[in-house]
């Protein structure tokens, strides 16, 4: 009986074994599905109720195209380089595009590698160079610039704000790492060794020397505040922390987000007060 019974033990424990491996390995091969989630298609920015918005194609220096919305600032505004989330297209974010156009301000958002409108295959190191030879044109043609990051472009935006110098630096719903959120969904896989684009914005944020506004909704279910929070701490001055009470990981422009966004650019003299 004892014998049979250490059977029995150890072809559960192979199993859970099997089991735990194979969902590891599904994870892992299939990782660049759970962190970028590109979807539906890119419209023409007059399709979506845009005037002065038009389409752009820039080709990257290995021959990737990938295209994009744009819109020059009026006279003394800066150009917002706006790095988007890792779901959906840029269509999606039509109404907030909206906004800062109408109040002013330039805008250049480029669709990720494999997003919409774009070639070839996202990932970190290839979105992290896009998004510095972007700048460097943009920053060419002498053009003051506002990194503005969502959520996952959060990460893109800190590493060029460490990299290059802006205007100021904006990130909405911020992570500290992506490994973080990784972690907190799936505790028993060790993310850190085998997650290919981590996106560590925390080990980034303290060589960032623009001034720093971080927006996050205290009811975020998705990036949770505290993490937006533990950023914005280790992160150098000037910078501001706006806690939008109730808001979520969606609606935080439906809940005050660009009446700080505007404030803080006033009080910069980046630009003027609306």
């Amino acid at each position: 009986m004892t014998r049979f019974v250490a059977r029995l033990l150890l072809l559960a424990l192979a199993t859970a074994a099997a089991i735990y491996i194979a969902g590891v390995s599904y994870l892992y091969v299939f990782q660049r599905d759970f962190v970028f989630k590109p979807s539906g298609e890119l419209a023409a920015p007059a399709d979506k109720g845009l005037t002065g918005v038009e389409t752009v194609s820039l080709t990257m220096g290995d021959g990737v195209e990938l295209k994009g919305w744009r819109s020059d600032p009026q006279p003394g505004l800066p150009v917002f380089l706006y790095f988007h989330g890792n779901a959906g297209t840029l269509s999606g974010r039509a109404e907030r595009i909206r906004r800062i156009v109408e109040a002013g301000y330039g805008l250049l958002a480029v669709s990720y590698r494999g997003f919409p409108g774009s070639g070839g295959s996202p990932g970190e190191a290839e979105i992290f160079s896009d998004a510095l030879e972007i700048f460097d044109r943009l920053n060419g043609e002498g053009e003051r610039i506002v990194l503005y990051g969502e959520s996952l472009g959060s990460g893109v935006a800190t590493y060029v704000a460490a990299e290059r110098d802006a205007a100021a630096l904006i990130l909405e719903a911020p992570f500290t790492a992506a490994t973080d959120i990784a972690a907190d969904t799936y505790p028993w896989v060790p993310v850190t060794l085998l997650m290919r684009d981590q996106f560590r914005s925390l080990d980034r944020i303290g060589r960032v020397n623009e001034p720093l506004l971080v927006v996050h909704g205290t009811a975020d279910a998705v990036v949770p505040f505290s993490y937006g929070r533990t950023l914005f701490d280790a992160a150098r001055e000037p910078k501001h922390f706006e806690a939008i009470e109730g808001a979520s990981h969606s609606n935080l422009w439906e809940m005050g987000l660009w009446p700080a966004v505007v404030e803080f650019l006033a009080d910069l003299r980046v630009a003027p007060a609306a």
